[in-house]
């Protein structure tokens, strides 16, 4: 446990770690992870053939913001692979969104008018379970450095496009290096006014926000845009509140989007917190999905009637900018579809 202790001492300030450390020291078996959390594997539903078919990965910052010794926290339900991943629940599917069909080559995803997607790498800092990517074909899809070219060239031909969206994966899993010079040929072409990054490691490795990462975003000509990816207000610690808070004296529009998740953040109350808790450090409640259908996360879902229910709740204790809007993303839409 000698290892578990130290990378505990050393979680403190994330403007002083090293985060390619932090993650190379991540949680990576059931045991381990329980181990630190005081649970016996054997309590739970957790299932190591669920594991070997989408591998666990949990940054010890994220592990630090579960409650030790309880078998039901929420954030432990969102990473611990389960006896549930192996059932196959109707509707189900490897591609639920539709990502393949709008590939329109290796790395580019131009699903929606305007806005082109980047899959820029087909690494995360933590495995979600409720992932809708997990059965990507990222070895054939992501932008290499080597097809990066081809996607500017792409971009730099269709004069519609005014946001590029930098996805994954994870895209800060990138070096500031490669992400520099990709915002660098963005700045070259006019057409481009925004570029928004799509990432879960402000919210599960906050030492990722160095102030080096926030230099070469503010060197760009184009708006910047950050999305963070948080399901529960337990989620966000004193290291993800600075990472945000230096993200925004600097310029960067914050939004969160959310999934709706059973067992999770399935409460009117656990999701009027996580709203009040992200917009006190500065990020806009922006979206709360419907689960996508992928295969292995069925478990996760929560129908539609009572999504509404939960709205309906929602609206009437908070203001409407603290209210993100519920959507879900079908295949060949022109949009995400409000779901009423």
């Amino acid at each position: 446990m000698n290892h578990l202790m130290s990378k505990q001492q050393n979680s403190t300030d994330f403007a002083a770690k090293n985060w390619q450390q932090q993650l190379a020291e991540a949680f990576s078996t059931i045991e381990d992870l329980c181990d630190f959390l005081n649970l016996s594997p054997e309590d739970l539903p957790a299932s190591v053939i669920a594991s070997k078919a989408f591998p666990l990965r949990v940054p010890l910052s994220f592990a630090a913001c579960m409650e030790k010794g309880n078998p039901y926290d929420p954030l432990l339900r969102q990473v611990l692979p389960i006896e549930d991943e192996l059932f196959a629940y109707p509707g189900f599917c490897d591609d639920p969104v539709g990502d393949l069909p709008a590939t329109a080559q290796a790395g580019v995803i131009h699903k929606y008018y305007g806005r082109v997607l980047l899959i820029n790498t087909g690494s995360c800092a933590i495995n979600c379970r409720y992932c809708f990517r997990r059965n990507f074909p990222y070895a054939d899809l992501q932008l290499s450095k080597q097809k990066q070219a081809a996607a500017i060239d792409y971009i730099k031909a269709d004069t519609s496009i005014s946001e590029v969206i930098f996805s994954g994966g994870d895209p800060l899993l990138l070096s500031d290096a490669r992400l520099a010079n990709l915002i660098e040929q963005l700045d070259g072409i006019a057409h481009v006014k925004r570029i928004r990054l799509h990432s879960r490691l402000p919210i599960v490795l906050p030492a990722r926000i160095t102030d080096e990462f926030i230099a070469l975003l503010t060197q760009s000509s184009k708006q910047i845009i950050m999305v963070t990816h948080c399901n529960h207000a337990n989620e966000l610690s004193a290291d993800t509140i600075r990472a945000s808070h230096a993200l925004k004296r600097h310029g960067v529009t914050l939004f969160n989007q959310a999934v709706l998740l059973s067992g999770v953040n399935d409460n009117a109350q656990i999701l009027c917190n996580l709203s009040e808790a992200l917009f006190a450090q500065g990020i806009i409640p922006y979206y709360l999905h419907l689960l996508d259908k992928a295969t292995g996360t069925g478990h996760f879902e929560v129908s539609k009637t009572q999504a509404l229910a939960l709205m309906e709740d929602i609206r009437a204790q908070l203001p409407g900018y603290l209210v993100p809007k519920l959507v879900e993303e079908c295949p060949g839409a022109t949009s995400k579809q409000s779901v009423d």
